[in-house]
């Protein structure tokens, strides 16, 4: 059951609190994938009606939706989804805590089994201050209750309530003789441990996590902790598979990103989504890679953009290049300075080392491509592709005008504007002839 009915006024937001993104995936998104490590019968999420962009969110997420129409506190939302319940026990969890590891909740569930008890609490000691409840135990070490922190004053305890719990069914049903808090008119699910304990029911409490994994997201603030908790937890782990790091702090990189082995990566890259990097390869610094594959051995270099694309082993990419979605860099290529490409496959071995553009085109293997190059893709309605055949030499600045082919081992001229195919072996040259006007120069500087 996950608790994401709060309208979350503190983001200062005009976008809910849980759709508030860590790298490139909402909040409530890492609340929901832990809590399917568990494979559980069911997950539910408790919503605001009024939350439309979060219930739109939630329909492809395979959960459970369950409305609180009033925002009255964390007990008035499970009383609300109760009657939907049919599990033996019920793990609770804040869809503002996206922190949390599924091997915590794992442990959690069976401490919890391996003990046999009625209602379990994760705990934890905070280092910082925060709005959590202290949990009170007696001169036996026994769980009595929660104390909000709004309503402790001479109570004196170090263990504090991170909002998690594991409860089974029947104590759940409790959750009705809880009594509506006087200060914020509210139903707060902490009181449900006291009446537990009154009834004979077994709590316990169990630090299983560092305060940090277990952080709420309430603040611009607290999200920007958030990234940057999750960055040194991805970081630390791909330095122990055998990842280098010029600069851990500086580097940016999804959970989602898989890195290969003896990889180099320099300061202020950026790795997101479903990018995958191969073994050996170097990451120099200021590059972005979204939703990519990068194959062994591959140097991407500085300042270079590649979105949604694959560049194939032994290949060397930028400075400064730019590689669109949907395009395929063949292995031991060369795509140098300020190179875009987009939507095109490059054969083996070929080569743009500078200031061209590639679009919609099929380029074959061993193609030298000249600076200043552009495929005129584009005719203000519709693309066309560009084909170039094996072991083209294409000269600088030329325009290829879209559809055209030229074919295997074709020269093209520098500075030509190439409208028609271009035969196997023919050299295509188009270019208005030249003519030198005798002492023209002289002439003007005498005027």
């Amino acid at each position: 059951m996950i608790l994401a009915a709060g309208l979350g006024t503190r983001m200062k937001s005009k976008l809910p609190k849980v759709l508030h993104r860590i790298f490139d995936k909402p909040i409530i998104d890492y609340v929901i994938d832990s809590a399917k490590e568990l494979d559980p019968s069911s997950v539910f999420v408790v919503v605001n009606p009024s939350l439309n962009e979060v219930i739109e969110h939630l329909k492809n997420k395979n959960v459970k939706t369950v409305f609180q129409d009033e925002p009255k506190g964390t007990a008035h939302a499970l009383g609300v989804a109760l009657p939907h319940l049919e599990s033996e026990k019920v793990l609770v969890l804040n869809g503002d805590t996206p922190l949390i590891k599924s091997d915590t909740l794992l442990n959690f569930v069976k401490v919890f089994d391996e003990n046999s008890i009625d209602m379990a609490v994760l705990s934890f000691y905070p280092k910082r201050e925060h709005s959590y409840g202290r949990i009170i135990r007696n001169s036996k070490g026994e769980v009595e209750k929660i104390v909000e922190i709004t309503d402790y004053s001479e109570l004196q305890s170090d263990e504090a309530n991170s909002g998690v719990y594991l409860i089974k069914r029947e104590v759940l049903e409790l959750i009705k003789e809880i009594r509506e808090n006087p200060r914020k008119g509210e139903f707060y699910l902490t009181d449900i441990v006291e009446i537990a304990r009154a009834k004979g029911y077994k709590v316990d409490a169990y630090c299983m996590a560092e305060e940090d994994e277990l952080i709420g997201i309430n603040t611009r603030e607290e999200l920007s902790f958030a990234m940057k908790y999750l960055r040194d937890r991805v970081v630390k782990e791909l330095m122990s598979k055998g990842v280098t790091f010029y600069d851990p702090d500086s580097v940016w990189i999804s959970p989602s990103v898989k890195i290969g082995q003896d990889t180099v990566i320099y300061p202020n890259v950026l790795l997101e989504g479903d990018t995958k990097i191969g073994h050996s390869c170097v990451i120099y610094q200021g590059v972005r890679i979204r939703n990519s594959i990068i194959e062994d051995r591959v140097q991407i270099k500085d300042c270079t953009v590649i979105e949604g694309s694959n560049i194939k082993s032994g290949s060397t990419i930028g400075p400064f290049a730019h590689i669109r979605p949907e395009s395929v860099i063949g292995k031991e290529c060369r795509i140098g300075n300020f190179v875009e490409v987009k939507k095109s496959v490059i054969g083996d071995s070929t080569k743009a080392a500078h200031l061209s553009y590639i679009g919609d085109a099929e380029v074959g293997n061993n193609v030298n491509i000249g600076a200043g190059t552009i495929t005129c893709n584009y005719d203000g309605k519709k693309k066309h592709k560009t084909i170039i055949e094996d072991e083209v030499f294409i000269g600088s600045d030329t325009q290829l005008v879209a559809p055209v082919r030229v074919g295997k081992g074709a020269y093209i001229g520098a500075g030509s504007t190439i409208t028609k195919d271009v035969p196997e072996d023919a050299l295509a040259i188009s270019r208005t002839p030249q003519r030198n006007i005798e002492g023209w120069a002289k002439k003007k500087r005498e005027e």
